[in-house]
């Protein structure tokens, strides 16, 4: 293992499976058995620029779901969180099953996170109000049934096999560009 630093945060990351992960070991690592968190910086500001996160769950029959989410966000260092304003069935699959992927990527640089982990439900404690508030702060005004935290044990890079073939950055970026433009102009005529 190699442990890969980020300005003050610090993430295990394993040569085995090419994947960060958040680890006890970690605090054993460092003096004072000091946490870090698994998002980084740049993990985080996708999840701030993008807001959609695509959300999979368990059904009970053990099924996939996979929902949207326009509330998705950073909580802490640890976890994600969005809002529950018409997620009833992804409500009652975390409540079933906690298991919880969250996709989050940037539509033109073809690039983003996938973050895994179990998700709580909160409806009436601390969390809930203290969620809320944030939404509110961040000027959402619709109704909040639940809300969902998810605690990141495992973070992935979601890279276009664009790259593979030797594309840069601003290649895929323009070529998405176009792609978008022209999609909206055909819509909008």
């Amino acid at each position: 293992m190699k442990i890969a630093w980020d300005g003050a945060k610090s993430l295990i990351f394993s040569m085995h499976s090419g994947s960060f992960h958040s680890s006890e070991l970690l605090g054993s690592l460092l003096a004072g058995d000091i946490h870090m968190g698994i998002l980084t910086d740049d993990m985080k500001r996708i999840v701030r620029e993008q807001r959609l996160g695509y959300i999979a769950t368990v059904c009970p029959d053990g099924t996939p779901n996979l929902s949207p989410k326009g509330t998705t966000a950073v909580w802490d260092d640890d976890h994600l969180m969005f809002a529950d304003i018409r997620s009833p069935q992804t409500v009652q699959n975390i409540e079933h099953n906690p298991s919880v992927e969250v996709n989050v990527v940037d539509p033109l640089v073809r690039k983003g996170y996938r973050f895994k982990g179990p998700g709580v439900v909160h409806r009436s404690d601390e969390v809930f109000q203290r969620v809320c508030q944030t939404y509110r702060d961040k000027g959402l005004t619709i109704e909040i049934r639940a809300v969902v935290l998810i605690r990141v044990e495992r973070a992935l890079p979601l890279i276009s096999p664009a790259y593979d073939r030797g594309e840069t950055e601003g290649q895929v970026k323009d070529r998405w560009r176009r792609y978008w433009r022209k999609l909206w102009e055909e819509v909008e005529e």
